[in-house]
């Protein structure tokens, strides 16, 4: 474990997880919308799929950039990071990733952040169609797919599914207010949730002002990322 220590309080990181902070979340996939190629996905389309992966029967999706090249070469096929967590909610396919430590990696991470919009913020899966309705009338999507097997989530420019989009890129650049700071620490810092409450309590109870305190620890918190060996 490594510590930071600041006037407010020490803080303690596992730099194996989320050293960069280079983590993110969206929807790799949104139900009921036709895409580009005329499909659309049902929801519950993952749902056994993403039982399968958690349960180890099934190998994770890869974290790919454009779809890997479409695999021209060795490197487009390297994956940028990994993918954390997948879930279905109403909306679509949630996913939660975190980015390498390379230069890809970092490569798409100051992309996704770029001022004053995103530089890249789609996704489009690579996925096997195991069940599927077909069109029935004109007017009907060309499939509506009931049962998917995801191989890769990939951050891409044009998405299929122009909805599928990345929501939020955690970054200490992001903290505004002490529930920022509160959540950064929890998703970024590996801090327990106890543990970041207890923290940013202790920062109000020692200064005069949220964001005297709040100043106070993201430049800790961006003093340890430039003291991270590259």
């Amino acid at each position: 474990m490594e510590s930071l220590i600041c006037n407010l309080h020490e803080v303690k990181f596992d730099p194996g997880e989320g050293a960069q902070n280079m983590s993110f979340t969206g929807y790799g996939a949104v139900f009921g919308n036709v895409d580009a190629h005329g499909d659309v996905i049902e929801p519950g389309a993952f749902s056994k799929f993403l039982s399968d992966v958690k349960s180890g029967s099934q190998p994770w999706p890869a974290m790919l950039s454009q779809h890997g090249g479409w695999q021209m070469s060795a490197e487009d096929m390297t994956p940028i990071g990994v993918w954390t967590d997948f879930s279905e909610d109403g909306h679509g396919l949630k996913v939660s990733g975190q980015l390498a430590d390379t230069p890809r990696g970092r490569e798409m991470h100051a992309l996704m952040k770029m001022s004053p919009r995103p530089a890249i913020d789609g996704m489009s899966i690579g996925y096997i169609a195991k069940e599927w309705e077909p069109r029935s009338r004109p007017e009907d999507p060309k499939r509506r797919l009931k049962r998917i097997d995801l191989i890769e989530v990939s951050l891409v420019t044009r998405p299929a599914n122009g909805k599928a989009r990345v929501e939020a890129v955690k970054s200490i650049d992001a903290i505004e207010t002490l529930a920022d700071a509160e959540r950064y620490l929890r998703e970024s810092g590996g801090l327990s949730k106890s543990a970041a409450v207890a923290l940013v309590s202790r920062i109000k109870s020692l200064s005069r002002s949220d964001s005297g305190g709040l100043q106070e620890l993201v430049e800790a918190l961006r003093g340890r990322e430039q003291h991270i060996p590259r």
